[in-house]
Order: structure tokens, then C-alpha cells, then sequence
């Protein structure tokens, strides 16, 4: 079992394609044993994944900086609740109580997300998998731009392969069972 980090989209704006794979995702985590840990947020992207793993039995842990409760988007129904003083402290705790990550699509909350744990993984601070989950290519154009920049010495080609490119959730669980 494991504590499966999600860093996706908390904008309500978006298309329902992805609050679809939001909630599939969150689904899927139950019947395989998995919790949830999220950003704490009980919209978008963000609240259907919540929504889904709670719905399939896993354990909901949300991590939201008071900042963010004050502006009353707290996923109240998480299992457990933690709120943080800032943005920073909150990814902290999230990588802390995480043993692996999962990256669907979102802005730049959550391509900071990303850059976060894949810089640390690069530094050996920790080798929990890193899985971006895509099935609709919506991270092609960041992924070619990485694969062109390490032609530049820019990023290394051992630094892609810590990160896992994957396009259904069956092939992110399977390859977060498997580390």
C-alpha cells in the first residue's frame, strides 16, 4: 500500500475531461490498496480526485495552507486535514507523508509540483517514483522541450529517466506497485 501524492489542476474552470481522469484516478486507488495525498483543495481537479479515492474506501490526507481554508476551498471531508502557514510548508509535509507522486494535468502550481520532487529525486533526497500521467498529451510539448534540452548539457538524460511517462492509470499504479 501505498501513500500516492496527486498534484493536478484546482481550477474550476477546466474541461470535464479532466475532472473526469481526476475522479477515475481517485477511484482506482481504493480497490489497490493505495491512500490519497492531496493539496487539500475541494475543487477541480484537485476535489475529484479527493472526491473519487473517498468514494472507492482509500484514505484521504489533505495538506492546504491556512491561506487557502481561509478562502473557504478545504476539502473538510478529508480523513485528516493538515493546514500548513504557507505554500512551501505544504509541499514539504506532502512530499514527507507521500511514497509516490502522480502529476495529471494543471497550471503552474502544480508544474512547480513537479519541478519540486523531480529536483530533490535528481539530488537523491529521496526515490520515491515520479509518474506523469497523460493520456491526452496534454505534456508533449513540455516533454519534447526536456528531451531537446538535454542535447544543451541543460538537464541530464538520467534526470528524464526519473521520471515516468505514462498514459493510462492502470500503467501509473502498476508502475508505482512495481518501485
Amino acid at each position: 500500500m501505498a501513500a500516492v501524492c496527486v498534484f493536478c489542476a484546482s481550477s474550476v474552470h477546466l474541461d470535464a475531461k479532466h475532472l473526469d481522469l481526476a475522479t477515475a484516478f481517485g477511484k482506482a486507488l481504493g480497490p489497490r490498496g493505495h491512500s490519497l495525498v492531496s493539496g487539500g483543495g475541494r475543487v477541480g481537479m484537485m476535489g475529484a480526485v479527493a472526491e473519487g479515492a473517498r468514494a472507492s474506501g482509500a484514505h484521504t490526507l489533505g495538506v492546504i495552507p491556512q491561506s487557502l481554508v481561509d478562502l473557504e476551498v478545504a476539502d473538510t471531508a478529508s480523513d485528516e486535514l493538515v493546514v500548513t502557514t504557507d505554500m512551501g510548508a505544504r509541499k514539504n509535509i506532502m512530499i514527507e507523508r507521500s511514497d509516490a507522486f502522480v502529476i495529471l494535468p494543471g497550471g503552474l502550481g502544480t508544474l512547480d509540483e513537479l519541478f519540486e520532487v523531480w529536483t530533490t529525486a535528481t539530488l537523491d533526497l529521496h526515490r520515491k517514483p515520479i509518474v506523469v500521467l497523460d493520456p491526452d498529451g496534454f505534456y508533449s510539448g513540455l516533454w519534447t522541450w526536456l528531451g531537446e534540452i538535454t542535447e544543451t548539457a541543460f538537464v541530464r538524460r538520467p534526470a528524464l529517466a526519473q521520471v515516468t511517462l505514462v498514459t493510462s492509470i492502470d500503467a501509473a499504479l502498476d508502475h508505482i506497485e512495481r518501485a
